[in-house]
């Protein structure tokens, strides 16, 4: 019974990752951040993609990774950067956005969350909600920067956990088999 129960929840993850990449066509081209590899249809609400003037593309899971690839791409001029608006999902200019930078809603790759919004209602209905500020691109931006010294431990501190956890339970199962 538990066998059948666990694959009808791997079957249905699987057929709503499939159904996120048909309405999102930029998932079904860039399944996984560029930089950390995270699922973006499962983050859907933070995704980025930019295209740059060479017509290469990226595909981001955040405005963190984001601030990463820009870092990294000095060479290069963005033609487009585009978010997904956190309510409807449905990718839009990022420097056309309302933004939400702090608050109680966990971010993603980061300690300080930062969300964009298609309408500045919906992002200061955010706030009300769930704290934070409304500001521009460019203080989101900045904002990533700001917070990358820390995210970035946050983020290798979290893994290498979650190494030690495996390697812990692999230690057991072997520990078992005698």
């Amino acid at each position: 019974m538990k066998k059948l129960l666990f694959a009808l929840f791997v079957t249905c993850a699987a057929l709503s990752s499939l159904a996120v990449a048909m309405d999102l066509p930029d998932v079904g081209k860039f399944a996984s951040c560029g930089y950390c590899g995270m699922d973006r249809g499962k983050f859907a609400a933070s995704r980025m993609l930019i295209t740059y003037n060479d017509g290469a593309e990226a595909g981001l899971c955040s405005l963190h990774c984001a601030a990463v690839d820009l870092a990294n791409q000095l060479d290069k001029m963005p033609d487009a950067i585009q978010v997904a608006d956190y309510n409807s999902k449905t990718l839009m200019n990022a420097e056309e956005a309302a933004w939400v930078v702090g608050g109680d809603e966990k971010g993603v790759m980061t300690k300080r969350a930062k969300w964009a919004f298609a309408a500045k209602a919906d992002a200061e209905s955010f706030v009300t909600a769930h704290g934070g500020e409304v500001v521009d691109f460019e203080k989101a931006v900045k904002a990533a920067y700001e917070d990358m010294y820390q995210d970035t431990l946050m983020i290798r501190n979290k893994r290498r956990e979650m190494r030690e956890m495996k390697m812990k339970e692999g230690a057991g199962a072997m520990g078992h088999g005698k």
